[in-house]
């Protein structure tokens, strides 16, 4: 999956795949995660975050499942 680079102290880059709601986190210190049944919206309003790590923390990571890839 391509990521794309962001803005953040926390986290990399991201990348997402619309067929599977899979949204992929790449961490500051080189951890991918993989989060499931995240929708698009939520993959483009965090790219697009004036906070990347803040609108994680309180929109996704909640919410989701996750699992180091």
């Amino acid at each position: 999956m391509d990521r794309v680079p962001v803005s953040s102290s926390n986290i990399a880059s991201v990348g997402y795949d619309a067929s599977s709601l899979l949204l992929e986190v790449e961490f500051s210190n080189g951890r991918v995660y993989h989060y499931f049944d995240v929708a698009e919206m939520h993959f483009d309003a965090l790219v697009s975050a004036g906070s990347v790590g803040g609108y994680f923390n309180q929109n996704i990571k909640p919410f989701h499942a996750c699992a180091a890839t």
